[in-house]
């Protein structure tokens, strides 16, 4: 596992704040220890030092993987979110959509979200503002990108586009060969 380029943790940094803001503090100086991010081809796995330490002694031919995957890097150097990072961007998140129940599924089959399916939305929220979604029991069900901001969402019509779908924990089912 390497260490990522200074071109890389700027991207993967800059996604990050989309979704949490300046809170990525919060996520590599933890109370239970200081946490890093690593690179092994072209995934970024998030990883406490003390595990890192282990994981050195293993032949890196033998190693799959060390820590939670975050996301990937693809060919043109963009980087994607994982849905295995939710929960721990969830708790950290800055702007936030509740889904009713009615939605909810809906939004696990991998759609966007409606006007008619919106249960509530952050105070200012802006558009193409990354966005944890939620179900209205606070629930974390996946990412995505507000398609309206806040104030535009009060006088849209119900089967307006609130939020573009990005990830979802449906995916656990539909692309589990691919997550790790």
């Amino acid at each position: 596992m390497k260490r990522l380029s200074e071109e890389r943790t700027k991207i993967l940094f800059q996604k990050l704040s989309d979704y949490i803001g300046s809170n990525i503090k919060m996520l590599i100086d933890r109370p239970d220890g200081t946490y890093c991010f690593r690179e092994k081809r072209d995934r970024v796995y998030y990883v406490s030092e003390k595990i890192l330490a282990l994981g050195e002694s293993v032949n890196p031919d033998n190693l799959i993987c060390l820590g939670i995957c975050f996301g990937k890097f693809t060919k043109s150097n963009k980087f994607h979110l994982h849905i295995t990072a939710l929960t721990y961007l969830a708790p950290y998140a800055q702007h936030k959509i509740w889904v009713k129940p009615t939605m909810e599924q809906q939004f696990l089959y991998g759609h966007h979200i409606l006007k008619s399916g919106l249960g509530r939305i952050t105070e200012n929220t802006a558009r193409y503002q990354g966005v944890i979604v939620y179900s209205m029991s606070d629930v974390p069900l996946g990412f995505g990108k507000a398609a309206r901001s806040t104030a535009e969402c009060k006088h849209t019509d119900p089967l307006s586009i609130i939020c573009f779908h990005q990830a979802d924990v449906g995916e656990y089912i539909r692309c589990e060969d691919t997550l790790l």
